[in-house]
């Protein structure tokens, strides 16, 4: 139980640092891992296998992202209950979370191998790559209650500061595909349902390696034999947090979906350009938001506890550490903005496209402060329980960007892309900042 913090005692610079840094690595492994996968697939099986990943992927990362909304919510529960040292009421939470999430799971695996031919005539799917499509999507469809299984239990563990334990499950589960992949598609030649398979095995295998950690080595957040059912009072505040996260989820990928729309009608070397600079984004501001689940847990924590004092101090202290790493991440992107945009095109045409990412890049190195401050004020009112507050500021800062990509990208092409951004965050500043000090003079 030594990787457990409790975050009501000690400072928060250490608390924050200590679980924000396991977060981050896992989701760089995460990329890492996704990167890897879907190039064994397209040297190995062909280009109609990568394609044929590329548009279940959307699917799934809703369902993904539903799932983990879910789990994000009842986090807070669970964080709330560890820093009332509530135990009894954690653990029943844990269990309510795992049973009721992996049974709602299941039966949207099952509606989803159901309606596979549905979805896939909706997304426009080619004939020519139609069914390998279906087969893909429809195992996929199967590894959902593994990882809700596993998602819940990760939860559980943050919960309690325990960030370090998911980022080893999620290394072994990387490496296990990776590996499986690698023998059974490049070595033995198996195609896409092998693809899809060794995908399931490996959430399968993280789900129970999860299980039997919780079994074994934690048995303070284990839930006893008799705790083992859906609590329905809490399973009502699971769903009132976690639904409200798991819709927040949603509305960014679908803005960009809406805003991928816009760069496409831009030619060839602008959406390649936007294709590798969200890539060098999605690396750049993982750490910001390790940082504000890391605020998330520790308020959460402390507001069980009833510690308005470290509340208040956790939380500035926080925002200094997303500063801090802005300053950091501003001077490297602007530093090697080139060599980063170089390394995702080769070949004809890449001086364009190179060119096209660099004034983003340049662009959004001083931007980048913006996300780490929205990042910081979403940690907070998750922490506090204020999801409403956080599905606002997503649906704001989203639907600008698309409406003002629409406006300036076909005028200022990549810079246009990056002042919509900018524009976005800056105005779920303006209703977040406000509605804090608001509210911290109401409850002085």
């Amino acid at each position: 139980m030594s990787a457990m913090q409790d975050m009501t005692k000690g400072g928060a610079a250490g608390h924050l640092l200590r679980y924000a840094v396991p977060l981050m690595l896992g989701n760089w492994f995460q990329l890492a891992y996704n990167a890897v996968d879907s190039i064994i697939a397209g040297r190995f099986i062909g280009k109609d296998a990568l394609a044929a990943e590329g548009i279940a992927g959307p699917v799934m990362n809703l369902v993904i992202l539903g799932i983990t909304g879910v789990c994000l919510g009842a986090g807070v529960l669970m964080s709330e209950f560890f820093g009332a040292k509530d135990g009894e009421s954690l653990r029943r939470e844990l269990a309510t979370t795992v049973l009721s999430g992996t049974a709602a799971c299941t039966v949207v695996a099952l509606l989803g191998v159901l309606f596979t031919p549905a979805i896939l005539q909706a997304c426009a799917v080619p004939r020519e790559i139609f069914a390998i499509t279906a087969i893909y999507l429809r195992i996929t469809f199967l590894g959902a209650p593994f990882t809700c299984f596993y998602n819940a239990l990760a939860a559980g563990f943050k919960s309690v500061g325990d960030a370090r334990t998911p980022l080893r499950f999620l290394m072994v589960s990387a490496i296990l595909n990776a590996a499986l992949d690698l023998i059974f598609i490049g070595g033995l030649g198996f195609g896409i349902v092998c693809s899809a398979m060794t995908t399931v095995i490996a959430e399968a295998f993280s789900a129970v390696l999860a299980g039997w950690w919780l079994w074994t080595k934690t048995p303070e957040l284990c839930p006893r034999r008799g705790q083992w059912r859906v609590d329905r009072s809490l399973l009502g505040r699971t769903l009132q947090y976690g639904g409200v996260s798991a819709l927040q989820q949603a509305v960014q990928p679908i803005g960009k979906v809406l805003i991928q729309g816009q760069v496409n009608a831009l030619g060839v070397e602008v959406i390649a350009a936007f294709n590798a600079v969200t890539r060098i984004d999605d690396f750049a501001c993982i750490p910001e938001q390790s940082i504000a689940q890391g605020i998330t847990t520790y308020i959460a924590q402390n507001r069980g506890a009833g510690r308005q004092d470290r509340i208040r101090r956790g939380f500035a202290v926080g925002l200094g550490m997303e500063a801090a790493y802005w300053m950091l991440i501003g001077g490297v992107v602007t530093l090697f903005k080139t060599p980063l945009a170089a390394m995702f095109v080769t070949g004809e045409g890449a001086d364009r496209v190179i060119a096209l990412a660099v004034q983003y890049l340049g662009t959004m190195a001083l931007f980048y402060l913006l996300p780490a401050m929205t990042n910081g004020f979403q940690g907070y009112y998750r922490g506090m329980g204020n999801m409403p507050m956080t599905l606002l500021g997503t649906l704001i800062q989203t639907s600008l960007r698309v409406v003002t990509t629409c406006i300036l990208a076909p005028r200022m092409g990549m810079y246009g892309i990056a002042f919509a951004c900018a524009t976005g965050w800056c105005v779920m500043l303006m209703v977040e900042v406000p509605f804090y000090f608001w509210q911290k003079a109401r409850n002085e």
